[in-house]
């Protein structure tokens, strides 16, 4: 008789999505914490929209795909496709739409969310990341882009980076629009596909970008990507604009005024910064860090990008006719984490427990009493949560890297002194309960 074979769940993960541990959590925490300072000392106000939207709210804002059940996750609700959000950007439009009445004009939102991305991952590239956004919604003033370049530049410092380590380049989407002028580019399908190629400069250089920009290209993997199909004299054209840095227009040299009255000059004029998404109206900028980082494979890479944003007036009125002109900024916080944790060493305490290592099980009254005294005065500390021998215990113990552990057995008991071992020096003290505390203080 043959044993019928059994299908196990598979313990990894999709590609795109990652575990994230206890230290990086704890620094992430640590970045959540100070945009939140800063967010509050700048007026914003703290905004959370649902993961789920109708996928026509969102999916004619994607950058990469024009279907709703491409680039995004989806699934069918009766009649009516929802979607995970793509970005942060559009659901506060539909916010925006549904609230206008009763909103203040303008209105400041800060929000921090996990965002989905369908698409093809890739190195530091996840299908799924916390994101931060701020935008100012109801003005057309340019105090508000230049302000929040300001206030980036300030989350950052606030989280440990000099100014050498960061800069923030600028530009206009309506460098682009003269120049899609300039070359009779009116289709506007063929200037989104111009626009996602010219995006990917950092990434894949000015001669990947023109292969796009061309008839496509193929990437390492064998993927291919349609072109925009432009003619070799255009794309040069294009590329002879973009290279150059005094195509200043009117918006960005009214920012750059702005700048210079906040003494703000950590930043970089750059034509070729374009941002992929299509509802960009004019300014935008890119926050690019400029330090080395070392990859999962070990090798040495420029960075680049952990965010970026722009002015966006007329999104809104796709839910209706709103006047609600809108600039913002967004930060890929894990990405962040990332490039932090290797340019810094957080001091960031982990608090891990005392263990109190159990003799027998018939004692537990006094563990317990032990335990309540010492989480009563804020000491992390637990009863050994098993049942082994105590050389299994003391390896539990090392292996969460507890500071210390409490030997209570019944000569301890009968003493009323229980042993503080610490794990670090391996010493030994036998102590009264009313000074463990003390002791304990000592060694963590």
């Amino acid at each position: 008789m043959t044993k019928e074979k059994t299908n196990k769940p598979s313990k990894e993960l999709p590609l795109g999505f990652v575990d994230r541990q206890e230290k990086e959590l704890l620094v992430r925490d640590f970045i959540v914490s100070n945009i939140k300072e800063v967010m509050i000392k700048y007026g914003f106000q703290y905004l959370e929209t649902p993961s789920f939207e109708y996928s026509d709210s969102i999916g004619k804002f994607l950058p990469d795909k024009d279907r709703p059940d491409e680039g995004v996750f989806s699934f069918k609700d009766e009649n009516k496709w929802l979607s995970l959000r793509y970005d942060l950007t559009a659901p506060l439009a539909r916010y925006i739409a549904k609230n206008f009445l009763e909103i203040p004009k303008p209105f400041k939102r800060y929000q921090l969310g996990t965002v989905w991305r369908n698409e093809k991952p890739g190195p530091g590239r996840y299908r799924e990341f916390l994101q931060f956004d701020a935008d100012f919604v109801g003005t057309k003033s340019l105090q508000a882009d230049a302000e929040l370049c300001v206030m980036i530049s300030e989350i950052l410092e606030k989280c440990g980076l000099a100014k050498s380590d960061y800069i923030i380049k600028i530009s206009s989407r309506k460098i682009t629009e003269e120049l899609f002028k300039k070359i009779n580019i009116n289709d506007n399908q063929q200037k989104l596909t111009a626009l996602r190629a010219l995006d990917k400069i950092d990434r894949i250089g000015w001669n990947g970008v023109k292969e796009l920009l061309s008839s496509g290209r193929k990437d390492k993997s064998g993927d291919f990507t349609k072109g925009a199909n432009l003619k070799l004299k255009e794309i040069e054209t294009i590329e002879e604009t973009l290279k150059k840095k005094s195509l200043v227009t009117e918006d960005l040299a009214e920012i750059l005024k702005i700048f210079k009255d906040y003494n703000f000059n950590n930043f970089e004029f750059d034509p070729s910064i374009i941002r992929g998404l299509e509802y960009y109206t004019g300014a935008i900028f890119e926050v690019n860090l400029k330090f080395d980082v070392t990859n999962n494979k070990g090798q040495v890479i420029q960075f680049g990008s952990i965010g970026g944003g722009g002015r966006y007036d007329n999104l809104v009125n796709n839910f209706g006719n709103y006047n609600a002109p809108a600039t913002g900024i967004s930060i890929g916080i894990d990405r962040l984490v990332y490039a932090l944790m290797q340019k810094k060493e957080f001091k960031i305490k982990q608090s891990k427990p005392i263990v109190i290592c159990v003799f027998d099980k018939n004692s537990m009254k006094e563990y317990i009493n032990v335990q309540t005294i010492l989480r009563k005065a804020g000491v992390s500390v637990e009863i050994y949560p098993g049942e082994s021998k105590l050389k299994k215990q003391m390896e539990y113990a090392n292996k969460i890297k507890s500071p210390a552990v409490i030997l209570y057995g019944e000569d301890e008991i009968k003493s009323g002194k229980p042993t503080l071992r610490n794990l670090s020096t391996g010493q030994e003290k036998s102590i009264e309960i009313k000074d463990l505390l003390n002791e304990i203080k000592k060694i963590i």
